[in-house]
């Protein structure tokens, strides 16, 4: 395992650091059901009955596994 060599300082450290940033995902505003959605791009969603039951999953409106 690699050890450090030399005390890093403390800007150093805070440098490193700071390029880890948590980002907002990047969602979709979809139509379901005269609501509007919002959901990560490129994802199977639920979909479920009128009692809130999940159904089935589908991408592109296509029927892609069973819940």
């Amino acid at each position: 395992m690699a050890v450090p060599k030399r005390k890093q300082s403390r800007s150093n450290t805070r440098s490193r650091r700071s390029c880890w940033k948590a980002e907002a995902p990047t969602l979709v505003k979809t139509m379901e059901n005269g609501k509007v959605v919002y959901s990560l791009p490129h994802r199977a969603k639920v979909v479920t009955d009128a009692a809130g039951t999940a159904l089935f999953m589908e991408y592109k409106g296509r029927k892609v596994a069973d819940v």
